[in-house]
């Protein structure tokens, strides 16, 4: 199989790493960091760190195909002074992102959602922003470039109680993306702009790893085994169920909401001497939360 990526150092599992992620560790010095969110392609993230050495950036994007693209141009360039995660940009923040850790948070040309039931995908609603807010330096900048009219003046309607000052104004191409290159090509010559500076600090918590209790049971019957779905303000769906009779082992495929964390995992329920032991498949990189702790509990009280 053939690798999009020279090297994978700069990728970071943050679901593996110990929270809140430590930029000093990471990169092996102390600097002003730097982080995009949503950095498709990743180059406006490298270019941005070929010309501040003295800095150091982190980038976030939802599609594996766009982090083995920023893999590569790392790579080729040299560079020691980013790393990248994959996932969603929102629990991220929430989880492993330590207060007052960053100097800068910019994004470029983010999905709109123009329809009006989509707009809960949105990034940047008044919540976001105050996350955002938290994780910045005292006097920190947040940083938004869109094509898109509507959604700018979506964002600037959510800044009421978020501890920004907005300076706003349309400006011509200037960052070279693929999506700036695109809309150019489309006849759009102008672009939207939105500079916030933090003038107040918001408390957003770092939201903390629950202690995960892992169950022992007496029996299993896996002709039997039926967990119930949760339904509540965390939703828990189990998939499907395998069980090897020789080994004596089972594993349920579930998927966990809750707030802006989606997880997929397996739960394995596997015979240790007289009794069978339930916990989360080794591997997974299973996030500890409350929904995951709903998931054994459920497994073990489908176990009878």
């Amino acid at each position: 199989m053939r690798a999009y990526y020279r090297s994978l150092k700069p990728l970071v599992l943050w679901r593996e790493a110990e929270r809140p992620l430590s930029w000093a560790a990471l990169f092996g010095r102390v600097a002003p960091v730097e982080l995009e969110i949503g950095f498709g392609s990743g180059d406006y993230l490298v270019a941005r760190a070929q010309q501040h050495p003295e800095r150091d950036f982190v980038g976030i994007e939802l599609e594996w195909e766009g982090v083995q693209r920023a893999l590569r141009r790392i790579a080729s360039a040299g560079l020691t002074n980013v790393r990248v995660l994959l996932g969603d940009a929102r629990p991220i923040l929430r989880r492993a992102i330590a207060p007052q850790s960053l100097t800068r948070v910019y994004t470029l040309f983010p999905c709109p959602w123009p329809k009006k039931h989509h707009h809960k995908h949105r990034l940047f609603d008044q919540r976001q922003m105050q996350l955002v807010n938290s994780r910045l330096v005292d006097g920190g900048e947040c940083y938004l470039l869109t094509d898109h009219a509507e959604y700018f003046q979506w964002v600037l309607g959510n800044l009421t109680d978020t501890g920004f000052t907005a300076f706003a104004r349309t400006v011509p191409p200037q960052v070279g993306t693929k999506y700036e290159r695109k809309w150019l090509a489309e006849g759009q010559s102008h672009f939207y702009e939105l500079r916030l500076t933090k003038t107040e600090h918001c408390l957003v918590p770092l939201l903390e790893d629950v202690a995960m209790e892992t169950y022992r049971v007496p029996q299993f019957d896996p002709a039997r085994f039926q967990p119930a779905e949760v339904a509540e303000e965390v939703h828990v769906v189990f998939k499907e169920t395998r069980y090897d009779p020789a080994r004596q082992i089972a594993m349920t495929r579930v998927v966990v909401v809750e707030d802006d964390l989606v997880q997929h995992f397996w739960i394995e329920i596997v015979r240790e001497g007289d009794i069978w032991r339930i916990r989360p498949a080794p591997g997974c990189g299973v996030v500890p939360t409350v929904g995951v702790q709903r998931a054994l509990d459920a497994v073990r009280e489908a176990c009878g």
